[in-house]
């Protein structure tokens, strides 16, 4: 068996170049054809047969000499409707289109693990599959595409690495069951009547109503949850009128709900409603509320999780091999998770002695690219593991 370590040094410089040229011409969802190109173009330079899938996605197979079974690895594509202002060489030159949350570090992770794959590809107890997703950032993502293009079929387990900013680059964060939540989202449209400011005896306020709706949504978690459950609700949007003078006729709310259990998902869409209409009716007022389900909750599966920290435990201290607690951001990751075993790691990616110190989805987030062999060297670890435990 070749040495993993030598041969994820000998391409790391590559997967560096690579990183930076996706971050330099970064696409937004469903919009990925340059770097569906670039992928395309890499994997068949190194012999992998590799096709494009799900319009923009790619869905590539490295093969050892023998049946056995077949391991996944996925990376998104997309970038954020966000200007890059992270001042490197490879800022973004596409206005307003930035890899912000790290999926050109994923992108040329695996990429990485497919060159070292291919000078290893005799020694393989059964088949890596390469997935290269696209439309993670915008509902309803791209993984169900890829999943009905055959991205799972044959797949025994599946696994995935997520870059992230709050942990330091050196270490990785692991979850042996809950990691991230299902993103749900809600649109509220407060009907009153408009008039003018001076005379509001005169109207139905919609500002004034839609402002008790915010305090009461707020009551939710507090009051109607189990404590010990985890669940978020937030506005992020709050519209009506223009003018100083002008009370208007509608008001428009827009939040999101963050949750791990679908019962539970569902009882905060029904205090949402009752609260909304409870409260318009009041004022006199009247609302529609739209909801929209996200993705599943991201629930990791604890077998394949111990398998992921064997592999980083054969280049991490224990210490640096942390376990952490859920985050309330959402993953269409947790598709795949819905049909077959699997797991996602944090891989930590900050430096605050390197100024890296800015959160996904900043204009200023930056890597530290120091996170990129490690992850690839844990990614590549965990599939070669799990093909000889699971054939």
């Amino acid at each position: 068996m070749p040495d993993i370590g030598v041969l994820i040094k000998k391409h790391t410089a590559a997967v560096v170049a690579l990183r930076r040229y996706f971050h330099t011409y970064p696409e937004l969802s469903g919009q990925e054809y340059n770097t569906q190109k670039r992928v395309l173009t890499e994997l068949r330079a190194l012999g992998i047969e590799a096709k494009p899938a799900a319009d923009t996605g790619v869905i590539a197979d490295i093969a050892g000499p023998a049946a056995g079974p077949v391991i996944a690895i996925r990376a998104d594509m997309d970038a954020l409707r966000l200007q890059d202002e992270c001042g490197q060489t490879y800022q973004s030159v596409n206005h307003g289109v930035c890899h912000a949350c790290g999926h050109d570090g994923h992108v040329a992770m695996l990429l990485g693990v497919a060159k070292v794959l291919a000078e290893m590809q005799e020694q393989l107890a059964g088949t890596v599959r390469l997935l290269f997703q696209p439309s993670e950032e915008e509902f309803p993502g791209g993984a169900q595409p890829l999943i009905e293009a055959g991205a799972l079929k044959g797949v025994a387990a599946i696994i995935s690495a997520h870059l992230w900013q709050t942990l330091a680059a050196g270490t990785i964060g692991i979850s042996y069951d809950r990691l991230m939540a299902a993103p749900d989202a809600f649109t509220i449209t407060v009907q009153g009547k408009g008039g003018h400011g001076s005379m509001p005896q005169q109207t139905i306020d919609p500002i004034l109503t839609g402002a008790q709706i915010v305090m009461g949504l707020h009551t939710i978690v507090g009051r109607n949850i189990d404590p010990l459950e985890n669940a978020v609700v937030s506005l992020g949007s709050f519209k009506a009128g223009e003018a100083f003078n002008v009370i208007p006729d509608i008001a428009v709310l827009k939040g999101t709900v963050r949750s791990f259990d679908h019962a539970l998902r569902l009882q905060i869409f029904e205090r949402i409603e009752a609260i909304a209409r409870g409260i318009s009716q009041a004022s006199g007022a009247s609302c529609t509320v739209e909801k929209k389900l996200g993705f599943p909750p991201l629930v990791n599966s604890p077998e394949i999780v111990k398998t992921v920290v064997e592999a980083a435990g054969e280049l991490l201290p224990a210490d640096h091999i942390i376990t952490i607690k859920p985050v309330m951001a959402g993953e269409d990751f947790s598709c795949y998770l819905q049909k077959i075993p699997g797991m996602m790691i944090f891989v930590g990616s900050g430096n605050a002695a390197k100024n890296i110190i800015y959160p996904q989805h900043h204009p200023k987030f930056d890597i530290d690219e120091t996170a990129l062999p490690i992850g690839m060297e844990v990614l590549l670890r965990s599939a070669l593991k799990l093909l000889n435990k699971m054939k």
